[in-house]
């Protein structure tokens, strides 16, 4: 099938590389300009336009699809359909009604739960049992259009952002192969269901020891790889990247009931948190035993401000 593809991270990249394995043609590929990034600030390219160089597609970036012109571009494709993953521009209904089967979006969890840009990040805060992908025939709304396809894979302990985004951008690529294939049947959302899944900013990704243990864990797997669950130890910033929670009689919030092999057991509002795995600014990821060889940490220290 002759299609036109638009996204832009490797989420994105995963779903390109399936639609080119399952035979299709994509004539255009669309994904957002060059953006500074790094130390250096150097214009970095996407992980969409990557692979479409290595495969010798053509590429487009406009700053906007809602001028005429890049409109007539992309209809003079004639592509049959639209495929939109993670793009982050935002497709007016002049677009969305070029190609004859319309745009099709893979979304990152089971609507109309979870609308919006950090599904993955909000269903671990949340405490969802499972998440999924859906194929979704897009409109001019967010995250409204009418449900195509789904499948499900549930949330282990142990899943953080990272290993729930990998494997839903695996899903995402077989769901698309599917749905262009079987043409399934459009099934409405139920609107009373929907949630929204607002950006995660930094701001929140600092710790609140005064959160129960569970909570505490769970936001700090939805904050990896990024922006990274932070606090401080003494003063000093640290970014906390794996946690679990424990049963421990009450005491202060942040304080340091333990420190050993096993990890370094942090009080919270309700329980403990075993901090696995940790890093200082700066310096590298560790394991709680390997930071504790080079920043002892004693009873009764504080984690938090």
């Amino acid at each position: 099938m002759k299609l036109i593809f638009a996204g832009t991270p490797e989420f994105a990249a995963v779903a390109l590389a399936a639609l080119l394995d399952a035979g299709h043609e994509v004539a255009l590929v669309l994904t957002q300009p060059d953006r500074p990034a790094g130390r250096g600030m150097r214009a970095r390219e996407s992980q969409v336009k990557v692979l479409a160089k290595e495969k010798g597609l053509a590429i487009a970036q406009p700053p906007s699809l809602k001028d005429a012109a890049a409109q007539s571009g992309l209809r003079a494709i004639g592509a049959e359909a639209m495929v939109v993953a993670a793009y982050g521009l935002i497709l007016p209904q002049a677009v969305l009604d070029i190609p004859p089967r319309g745009c099709l979006n893979i979304h990152a969890s089971l609507l109309p739960r979870w609308r919006g840009a950090a599904p993955i990040q909000r269903a671990l805060i949340s405490g969802d049992r499972e998440t999924g992908i859906t194929i979704m025939q897009m409109n001019a709304g967010l995250d409204t259009g009418d449900i195509l396809l789904q499948e499900t894979t549930p949330i282990d302990a142990a899943d953080t952002a990272a290993t729930l985004h990998d494997r839903l951008a695996a899903m995402g690529g077989r769901c698309i192969v599917r749905a262009l294939h079987e043409h399934p049947a459009r099934i409405a959302q139920d609107e009373a269901a929907a949630t929204y899944a607002a950006k995660i900013t930094k701001a929140e990704a600092a710790i609140d020891w005064t959160m129960p243990a569970d909570e505490i864990c769970r936001r700090i797997r939805a904050y990896n790889p990024a922006p990274g669950a932070t606090t401080l130890l003494d003063g000093v910033a640290l970014k906390v990247w794996f946690a679990q929670p424990m049963d421990c009689s009450p005491a202060q919030p942040g304080k340091v009931l333990q420190a050993g092999a096993d990890g370094i057991m942090v009080a919270a509002g309700v329980g403990a948190v075993r901090v696995v795995e940790l890093q200082k600014a700066g310096g590298r990821r560790l394991a709680a035993t390997a930071f504790l060889a080079g920043t002892p940490v004693t009873t009764g220290t504080r984690f938090g401000a």
